[in-house]
């Protein structure tokens, strides 16, 4: 017997069925078969009285041809429907290359064991209801679940995972045979049939998933897989390893995958430009600066260029693998920490771009336009909320609540620093969710990537998560060309990650408390949140001109100098720039660096200080506090002290009198003391 045929199983009988029971069959319904059915098995039994000489026969001689109308080939071709009939009663499995060369077989519902059509028919019902529309798709998984049934009889009514890979598996081989191009015309009518198989294979899958069927759900298979690198073995060993650990951590997918990949493409490039290094034991820290060297961020001749944030995610990654395994003590790892944080390249530190106002008007009214519920809700959700796009696609089916006071609550769920959280959400985004909660199918759950219990999700279509590039990307590209904001490349000017540095912006700029913004936006540390604080332009402008504008308000020995415009252009350009930095309690120093640094501590006189009306408060709480002193001090018998805060209180009260602004309540107990 040829390898074309699988190994049947113990319940499938390699042997004819008799002239009687195949009559009996046909007697049930004649007019499918037609009257020359037992003609044509009589012909095809004196040719092959052996079934296993037909499975040695080459393919092309097995599938068969109606011209020229005599031999073998013709035989075969006329004998399809009795072989469909010995697989039906289980005694003989049909091979894949047998099944995948003829394409297409009809096999009317009345030739099928009634179990596999009762199956066929609960498919499509799912089908429709996790919303496959198409007549084509449904038909497709119907023909595969038909094919499964030739090649393993009695099973196909309950496919396994095992017979898919199967089927993935022949698929796959039977690309490469050498008679293919006899089946089909050309190399695209087989690319054709093969992605139509693929499909059916995966929507298949799919159905399979929401029933339980396995466990897994189906993962599309990349066309053109990337060459995986090739490590030493003694490397590839703790790599596995350490990724073993890795995963017992519950590190997230993502992250064994970076890991795997570069520390893979590190060792790859050692070994190739050290040919003498078997483990990384041997590698030096001169060896990780090397290859850092390699990853060039500018132009060069070979134009390996990589960006910035790709380089330091490489050495970042480098540096915490070396730590880990040297600090865990395994064989074959170094011994000491080979790269560490001052080797990372400098990253700029930016600050957000957000979307300027109207701009996000008119990108709003593109949005509430879109004609898809859930590019257009994906869309909503990440203009009031700031989520991030991985945890909008994940948000839990029953994500909306609400609180006491009726306000729409959104729950987040956990996203890359693995924390939940409950925000507010604006009634827009509330609605549209409602929405999409309307269309919920019950679908079968996903696990999320911290391992967590399978959760029905919102943007789920056709029993599948929908991608970021769905939801976000093919939406914006729209909204962006009807709201005229492409740069001159035609491509958007808004990414989804801006309404997120928008709606931190917005919080920062309402007053909102840091706590406030770093729970809204799932900031771990304060530092991250920081970046939304920052003092908006129009801020910036309106606290400078209190000092530098026209007709500003002034007091202090520099204010002279301010309001003539006595002061150089290029200490103003400083001043500008620095302004925030030179506050002081009660007003600014405006002293430049090239002066030196300030040797006066009491800098209420010194000749760069300078206040304005809004430290007005803040002048008479510290005049009091002054006096204060000046009645302690008086007790103690301190005169000089007395001297001292008397003549701050003085100086107060002088600026005060500058500024237009009340001196304020004294003491009963300032004698002595004269304005």
């Amino acid at each position: 017997m040829s390898a074309n045929l699988a190994v049947p199983s113990a319940s499938v009988r390699l042997q004819h069925a008799s002239e009687a029971d195949y009559a009996a069959f046909l007697s049930v319904s004649p007019s499918i078969l037609g009257d020359q059915a037992l003609k044509a098995r009589r012909r095809f039994v004196r040719a092959y009285p052996n079934l296993s000489t037909w499975f040695s026969a080459p393919l092309v001689e097995r599938v068969g041809s109606v011209s020229p109308r005599a031999g073998r080939a013709y035989i075969c071709a006329h004998s399809r429907a009795y072989l469909y009939f010995l697989a039906f009663e289980q005694r003989l499995r049909l091979d894949w290359p047998w099944i995948l060369a003829i394409n297409f077989h009809k096999l009317p519902p009345k030739l099928l064991p009634e179990p596999v059509n009762a199956y066929v028919d609960s498919l499509s019902a799912q089908a429709v209801q996790l919303g496959y529309g198409t007549i084509a798709s449904r038909e497709r998984v119907r023909r595969l679940v038909k094919y499964l049934h030739l090649n393993e009889p009695g099973r196909a009514h309950l496919p396994s995972e095992a017979a898919l890979a199967n089927f993935e598996q022949a698929l796959t081989t039977f690309g490469d045979h050498a008679d293919r191009l006899m089946f089909f015309a050309s190399q695209t009518a087989w690319q054709r049939a093969f992605a139509e198989h693929r499909q059916a294979l995966f929507t298949l899958r799919t159905l399979l998933y929401h029933r339980h069927a396995i466990v897994s759900f189906p993962r599309r298979t990349v066309t053109c897989p990337r060459r995986k690198l090739h490590a030493p073995p003694r490397m590839a060993a703790l790599l596995e390893r350490y990724l073993v650990a890795r995963r017992a951590q519950q590190s997230r997918p993502k992250t064994i995958q970076k890991f795997d990949a570069y520390v893979r493409h590190f060792a790859s490039w050692v070994v190739a430009a050290h040919p003498t290094v078997e483990t990384f034991g041997d590698v030096t820290r001169d060896h990780v600066l090397a290859y850092a060297a390699t990853l060039r961020t500018t132009p060069h001749a070979d134009n390996a260029v990589v960006s910035i944030e790709t380089k330091i995610s490489r050495l970042s990654t480098l540096s915490v693998f070396f730590q880990d395994t040297a600090a865990w003590g395994w064989d074959d790892a170094p011994t000491y920490t080979l790269i560490g944080a001052r080797d990372l390249p400098k990253r700029v530190a930016r600050l957000p771009r957000y979307i300027p106002a109207d701009e996000l008007e008119r990108l709003m009214l593109a949005i509430r336009d879109l004609a898809c519920p859930y590019q257009r809700t994906a869309l909503l959700v990440a203009r009031w909320s700031g989520a991030r796009r991985s945890e909008i696609c994940n948000l839990d089916l029953h994500c909306l609540d609400a609180y006491a006071d009726g306000t729409p609550r959104l729950r987040i769920p956990a996203g890359k620093t693995g924390t939940e959280r409950l925000i507010p959400l604006h009634e827009e985004a509330a609605i549209a969710i409602r929405g999409l909660q309307a269309l919920d199918t019950g679908a079968r759950g996903f696990r999320g990537d911290w391992g967590e219990q399978e959760t029905p999700r919102l943007f789920v279509r056709r029993g599948q998560k929908m991608t970021s590039g769905y939801l976000f990307e093919a939406p914006l590209a729209i909204v962006c060309a009807e709201a005229g904001l492409l740069d001159p490349s035609g491509r958007p000017r808004i990414t989804a990650h801006r309404f997120r540095h928008t709606v931190g912006t917005e919080l920062a700029e309402g007053g909102a408390r840091l706590h406030t913004i770093m729970k809204m936006l799932g900031h771990t540390s304060t530092g991250m949140t920081l970046i939304y604080a920052h003092l908006t332009d129009a801020t910036i402008r309106e606290d400078y001109l209190k000092v530098l504008g026209p007709g500003a308000q002034l007091a202090g020995p520099l204010a002279a100098t301010l309001r003539v415009g006595a002061m150089p252009r290029e200490s103003i350009d400083w001043l500008k720039a620095n302004f925030f930095r030179t506050e002081l309690e009660l007003g600014h120093c405006l002293r430049l660096p090239q002066e030196g640094p300030c040797e006066c501590d009491l800098y209420l006189t010194c000749a760069k200080f300078v206040t304005t009306p809004e430290y007005a408060p803040r002048l008479r709480a510290r005049r009091l506090r002054e006096l204060d002193l000046v009645k302690e001090a008086r007790a103690q018998g301190w005169a000089r002290e007395v001297e001292r805060h008397a003549c701050i209180v003085r100086r107060i009260e002088h600026l005060l009198t500058d500024l237009g602004e009340p001196v304020g309540e004294s003491y009963p107990s300032d004698e002595g003391h004269t304005r």
